[in-house]
This record gives structure tokens, C-alpha cells and sequence, in this order.
């Protein structure tokens, strides 16, 4: 990954997006994002921290049967992958701008894996709620592999919402609540220091 351009490229639109008039203005009109970028724990804990984004919840999406449980999720067979639903106001950050951060949190060189975490449950996957959030998507994938940031394809799947649920109450706010559990401190702890190093314009006050 060519992390200095990405490093650019994010200061200039975390500079635009902290001088938008609109920024301290929350609106009624909230809108939501549906993103599978490995672990829910690991994703959740970022999007958390952006300004505009109301709430983060991690759950299941895209598989075959109703109401899956995380047993069923692990065992790959049940088709969903996990992921997170944000509620963001979009007068302060835009869907566009989510898929920008959710392409530099994970890789999308790799459809089934983030890290040691294998399978089609942890793949990468942007759900979208309508035809204007799928254009976006392609369209930012699109940019993303023009401006050759990764040195591999970009393999992200872009998907309509489907049989998404809620995961089970204690995925919820994980990495808050348990941030001395042994998965946060070695992974999690790390990727979100290193986010909020590079990228402190984009956080929350």
C-alpha cells in the first residue's frame, strides 16, 4: 500500500470536510451505511470515532438463513459476512466520505481476509440501501484504483442490502467495553492509535 499518497490524500479531505459550514449543524434527515471489512469489533471501533456518524451497530448481513447466530456466522456456511450499520448525518459527512475512510481502515485487496481472520464472513463488502449509494461506491472504488494507492486489484464486492440483523447484544460497543480483552490490546488497540494519528481531523471533538 502506498501509505504516504494515502496519507495525502486524506489530509486534504479531512481539511474539507472540517471546513464544511455545516459541520456543527446536526439535521433530522439521518441516512445509513451498510460496510464487511473483516472483524465488526475492529470496524465498529473507528467509525465511532468520525464526526457525523450518530451510531455504530454491529450486526449480520447478506446470507441465507433469518436470524443467524455468531456460532452459525463463524462456521462460513450461512452466507452472511459481518459488518457494521452506521447512522450518519449527512450534512456532515457524506456516504462518499465513509467509503473513502472504510477503503484506507481494512484491505480491499483481499476479498476473505483481514489480517488471521479467514473466511467469507470477514469479507469485503459494501452494502448499499439504493442506486445513489451503489454509483457512489463503484465511483470511489473507481478513484481509489485509478489513483493506484494499493498495489493489488481492489476486490471489494458491492451488494443491495439483504438480510441484515443485529448481532448479539455483547458485539455491541466491543471495543469500548473490553478494550483490556487480549484480541483488543494486540489488534484493535493499534489500528484505531494509528487512524486517529492520521486522521484527527475526521474525529469527533
Amino acid at each position: 500500500m502506498k501509505y504516504t499518497f494515502i496519507l495525502s490524500f486524506f489530509l486534504t479531505f479531512a481539511n474539507l470536510l472540517a471546513g464544511n459550514p455545516n459541520n456543527n449543524q446536526m439535521t433530522n434527515k439521518m441516512e445509513e451505511a451498510t460496510f464487511g471489512a473483516g472483524c465488526f469489533w475492529c470496524v465498529e471501533a473507528i467509525f465511532q470515532d468520525l464526526k457525523g456518524v450518530v451510531a455504530v451497530e454491529s450486526g449480520y448481513a447478506g446470507g441465507k438463513i433469518k436470524n443467524p447466530t455468531y456460532k452459525e456466522i463463524c462456521s462460513g456456511l450461512t452466507g452472511h459476512a459481518e459488518v457494521i450499520r452506521i447512522t450518519f448525518d449527512p450534512s456532515v459527512i457524506t456516504f462518499a466520505d465513509l467509503v473513502r475512510v472504510l477503503f484506507v481502515v481494512h484491505d480491499p485487496t483481499t476479498l476473505n481476509r483481514q489480517g488471521n481472520d479467514v473466511g467469507t464472513q470477514y469479507r469485503s463488502v459494501i452494502f448499499y440501501n439504493s442506486e445513489e449509494q451503489k454509483e457512489t461506491a463503484q465511483r470511489i472504488k473507481e478513484e481509489f484504483e485509478q489513483k493506484a494507492i494499493y498495489d493489488a486489484p481492489i476486490v471489494t464486492q458491492i451488494e443491495p442490502l439483504t438480510n441484515y440483523y443485529p448481532a448479539e447484544q455483547y458485539h455491541q460497543n466491543y471495543y469500548k467495553d473490553n478494550p483490556n480483552q487480549p484480541y483488543c490490546k494486540a489488534i484493535i488497540t493499534p489500528k484505531v492509535q494509528k487512524f486517529r494519528k492520521h486522521y484527527f481531523n475526521l474525529l469527533r471533538e
